[in-house]
This record gives C-alpha cells, structure tokens and sequence, in this order.
C-alpha cells in the first residue's frame, strides 16, 4: 500500500468502507439485544464516515485541488497470478470525493431520522445493521480502482437492496417487491460482467486508470461499442431505467427512510457513476452514446408520465427519482458527465430531503394514499416548508438547487444541438412541476381527510432535523456549479476538459415558464378547483387508465415469466421426466426383464449345463440336416 504524506484525509480513505462493516459485523453478532448500543455503533461509524468524507473533499478541492492533475491510486495486490492482477485499491480524484460526501452525509442524516421512524418497531437493531453493511457496500463501489472492485461492492449493494426492501418480509407484498428488485438487477448485471470482462480480454486489465489509456485506441471499433453497450445494462438495472425501471416503485414497500437512501445517495446512483466513472469507454463509441442517450431520454418522459396519476406519495417520488435518473443519463449520452454527476449531487439531496418528507406524513396519517390527506401544514409546518423547498429544487425554480443542475443538462442538449432531446427534457420539467404540486396540494393544502381518530401533530426532532439540513442543501447545493462561480463543479468533474455552458437566457426563461406552467396548471386543479381532475380523467380515460396501470408493462412481464418462461421450463420438465427419463426407464426394465430371464440358465448344476450342450447339439444338427433332406 502505498500514500503520500502530503495528504492526511486522502491516506484515511480506505477506512471508509471498513468502519461500517466492522459495525455491521458486531451488531450483528454480539448488539441486537440492546437497540441504544446498536443504533449508536451504527450512527456513530456513519458519523465518522461523514468527517472523513467532509476532510477529503476539503484536501481535493480547496487544498490541494490546483496540484491534483492525475487520480491518486494506492492498495495492495489481492490476487496475482500469471495473466490476471486485482488489486483491492482505492482511486481518488474529485468524482470520488463528491460521491463520497453525498454517500456518508446522506446516510449519517438518514440514520439520525430513523431513531424516530423506527420507534416502536422490533426490528429495528436488524434495520440498522442492514444500513451499516449497505453502506459499507456503496463506499466500497465508490472507491474501487477496478471493475473487479467495484463488482463486488455493485452486488453487495444489490444483496443489501434486497434485505432492505424486504425488510417487513412477512407480508407477500414486501417479500415479492425483494425479489423482484433482486431478478431485474441480476439479469442486468449479468450484461455488466460480460461488458468488462470482454474488456479484460481485450486489454488485458480491470483497472480503471489502465484501461482509460487502452481504450481510446480502440475508438470507434464495433468491439468497443459492444463492451460499452454491455457494461451500460449493468446500470441500466441499478439505475432502474427501461425497460429494467419496474422494480425500483415496486421497492416502495420497504422502510421510508430504505426509499430515501436506495433513491436519493446509493444504489440506483451507482448506475449514473459508473457511467461517469468509465465515460472514456462511452465516449469512444458514438453507437454506445446513442443508446445511453436514448434511453436516458425515454425514461425521463415515460416516468414522468405514470408519476401525473399515482395516488401513493411514495411511488410518486420513485416515479419522480426514475425520470431524474434518466435525465442524468441523458446528460452523459450528450456528452456531459458534469451535468451527470452535478445533478446527481443536488438530486441526493432534495430528493432525500422529499423522502424523509413523506415519511413524516405516513407517519403521522398512517397511510401513503394522498386521497387520505389534505391540510396538514396546520399541523405540520416544518414538514410542509422543508418539502416545499424540496419539490421547488426538484421543480428547478430559481434559485434551489435543482435549478442550477437540471438547466445544466437542459443547456448542454440545446447548445449541442440536440433540439428533439432539449423538448422532452422542456417536456419533463412541465410533467415535474405538475405532479410534484399535484402532491403538494392534496396533502399539505385543502380539507383534511385523515382518519379523525389519528392525533396530528409534528414529528419528533429525530426526524425534522435531518429534513432541515437537507433543505439547506436543497436550497444553497447549486451555487456550487453555477455558472457565475469561478473554480466550481465544472472545474472538478470533467473528463477530457473542462467545460461548462455559459448561461444561456433563452433555456432559462423556457425553462421557467415551463416548470411555472406545471405549478399553474396544478394549482388550478387541486387548489382553486377551477378544473375537474374527475372529469379530465373521465374524458381520457383511455390514457388515464394506461398510465394508473403503468403501461402495463409489469402485466407484459407477468405474461412473458408464467406463459414463456414457465412453459418453457414445463416442457422441458416434460422432456426430461417423460422422454429422457422414460427412455432409460423403459431401458431399465427390459434389461431387468432379460437379465431374469437369463438368470435361469446359470444355475450352477453340472447336468443341467450338460444337457443345455446337448439340446444344442441336437438343434444344430437338425440345423444342418433339414435342408440336405429337402434336396433330396
């Protein structure tokens, strides 16, 4: 292992995983019995986490940002044998250090909310060690050097995913909703390991900073446009876009604040840093990019739309982190992985901030149907205004944080010349600003249709804290990338050079009128009343009904497992039992029948053999002699 004294946090880096696995390791051995000594091993190593993520993005962009021309690489050989080296190393450089804070800031505020959420609940010291090795799991994919690495912490991610969403694993809807986040990414990363694999083979190396030297040789081959395809399916299904997109509403079921980290700083933001993190192999095939950039761009306006009619205010936010994601796909397919991964970084935050949100009201309600909601700012002002500043980044209105990244992307299509994309991400934000008001004047505004026998009243401190703290994020995160600010995001993360698209006058004040139009709209309907949601649903019912049932496309993969896949397993059943087996079967018994049979004549008596040869003799005798007599 080798560090350079000139950095103290940096050379802390690789502590980062162990700490929370050491947790996960003693609370799940020795602390389940005592909640206190297990929600603060766990609170207490995220906290660490987060002080030592803090002192590495402090060394990489303010201290020794000017000096830091190349990644820092150190670790140890794990395996070495002729052909094949993997390291277990850690590569930091300013996209490492930005998902590392984002990671153990988000998870340090999630877990402080969840001694709150969780009160009451005997899980709860299960809930916590889940979230230990999830994190430790997520940190280890941060800071992989290789793709061997970062394929071990991608599963594990999608092992803990899998505990997490199931976590109330005695009901069928939770135990189902695991399983099946658990299928779609395996059959997803399935294509990844191909990808980087072949990527192997080709060059002879895992590792990242190898492998972005190799690969621009290669530059336009068919060979790099399949790997680069390949390797794209794995976040594909962590990233939750199409046609992978089903499981990740589906993963509703498991504990809000599971929702809040799965959609907001983890999991499904590996997808997108994958991408970020090897944009060299993308970028060396136009083909690849066009797949990232079409389906980035299908799945922003395809979430976009199931999100208009959901009434579950979870599922809305997950439709909402699909169509998110799929913009930060968008932006990588259009060349710019710094409005990937600027977006990435607001959306954690607000996004989580919207979660922990909405927690608070199932909290209090009882229910995630928003039909049972309304009014509840009268109750519950610091969950109103934190969500409202939420939905307001979300929405991109000046001067939240969502504004400054989302118009990044929007830029980067128009300045490209990209216009067809540039609509339907103008598109998006007008669906965004509709459904997200939508949600906010059916629950926080208008009559209250909660159960009366629930007493409402504000969550605890636990709880309301983490959402102040991340308001701030969501209100001041965007200055970062702004394009007034010297030295900011676009001067850290950026493959190649660095750029960074002026302010352009024209997207912003589309985009405002935009995402204004959808807030309008909403408060027409839901507020003022002045519109008919009944009856706009009535007149397109058609429409309505297909996008209530999501396009049907959980029904067309319902049908392709139990009628294809099903079918084809039961013939083959069929085969192997009825034809193969009964084949050797009926092979079986007529040797078994012949063998009795036989046995007969091996009795081991003298005369009978002797008369056996005789009657032998005889026969071959009369053998011979019929025809000689016939001829005579």
């Amino acid at each position: 292992m080798t560090m350079n004294d000139t950095w103290f946090w940096i050379n802390l880096a690789w502590l980062l995983p162990i700490i929370p696995l050491v947790v996960f390791a003693v609370t799940g051995l020795f602390t389940q019995k005592n909640k206190p000594l297990t929600l603060g091993l766990v609170i207490g190593s995220f906290a660490v986490d987060a002080v030592i993520a803090t002192g590495i993005a402090y060394e990489v962009y303010v201290q020794k940002a000017a000096t830091m021309l190349a990644p820092i690489e150190y670790g140890l050989t794990w395996i070495k044998i002729p052909g094949l080296t993997i390291d277990l190393g850690v590569l930091m450089d300013p996209l490492t250090a930005m998902m590392l804070f984002v990671v153990t800031v988000i998870s340090l505020l999630v877990s402080i909310y969840s001694i709150g959420y969780m009160e009451g609940d005997p899980g709860t010291p299960r809930f916590f060690t889940y979230l230990s090795v999830f994190v430790a799991s997520m940190l280890i994919l941060v800071l992989a050097n290789n793709y061997f690495m970062i394929f071990i912490g991608w599963e594990l991610v999608g092992l803990c995913s899998y505990l997490l969403i199931g976590f109330y694993y005695q009901t069928f809807s939770a135990a189902a909703a695991s399983q099946k986040a658990f299928l779609f990414n395996r059959i997803a990363d399935f294509g990844f390991m191909v990808g980087f694999f072949l990527l192997f083979a080709q060059f002879g190396t895992f590792n990242f900073t190898e492998l972005a030297e190799k690969i621009p040789t290669a530059e336009g081959t068919l060979f790099i446009a399949i790997a680069g395809i390949l390797v794209f399916v794995g976040p594909i299904g962590k990233s939750a876009q199409f046609p992978f997109h089903v499981w990740l509403p589906d993963a509703m079921e498991g504990p809000t604040p599971v929702s809040a980290l799965i959609h907001a700083a983890t999991m499904v933001a590996a997808g997108v840093y994958l991408l970020s993190r090897q944009f060299v192999l993308f970028q060396a095939s136009e083909a690849a990019m066009t797949v990232v950039l079409v389906i980035g761009a299908f799945t922003s306006i395809f979430a976009a739309s199931m999100a208009l009619v959901n009434n579950d205010i979870k599922r809305v936010l997950a439709f909402s982190t699909l169509s998110q994601l799929g913009y930060m796909v968008m932006a990588v397919g259009l060349g710019s992985m710094t409005a990937a991964m600027f977006h990435l970084g607001t959306h954690a935050f607000f996004k989580a901030l919207l979660f922990l949100g909405a927690g608070c009201i199932i909290h209090v309600v009882g229910s995630n149907d928003m039909s049972q909601m309304g009014g509840l700012r009268k109750h519950m002002p610091k969950t109103t205004w934190t969500f409202l500043i939420g939905t307001l980044a979300l929405c991109g209105i000046v001067p939240f944080a969502g504004f400054w990244s989302k118009d990044e992307i929007i830029a980067t299509a128009f300045t490209n010349g990209h216009y067809f994309t540039f609509v339907i991400a103008e598109v998006v934000a007008f669906m965004t600003s509709f459904y997200m008001f939508r949600l906010v004047f059916r629950t926080f505004f208008g009559e209250n249709k909660t159960d009366k026998s629930r007493h409402l009243h504000e969550c605890p401190a636990t709880m309301t804290t983490p959402l102040i703290v991340l308001a701030v994020f969501a209100i001041f995160g965007g200055f970062v990338g702004a394009p007034f600010i010297q030295n900011g995001f676009a001067s850290y993360i950026f493959y190649g050079q660095a750029h960074h698209p002026e302010a352009n006058w024209f997207v912003i004040c589309v985009s405002t009128i935009m995402a204004l139009g959808g807030i309008f709209l909403a408060y027409l309907i839901y507020y003022k009343k002045a519109i008919s949601a009944e009856a706009i649903a009535h007149r397109f019912s058609g429409i309505y009904t297909i996008l209530y049932n999501r396009y049907y496309v959980d029904e067309f993969y319902g049908w392709v497992f139990h009628k294809l896949v099903l079918g084809f397993s039961k013939f083959c059943k069929f085969f192997d039992e009825v034809i193969i087996d009964g084949f050797l079967d009926f092979l079986a018994t007529v040797t078994k029948w012949g063998g009795s049979r036989l046995r007969r004549t091996e009795t081991g008596n003298l005369q009978t053999y002797a008369l056996v040869m005789f009657a032998a003799v005889i026969i071959l005798v009369l053998w011979k002699a019929i025809p000689m007599l016939g001829g005579i």
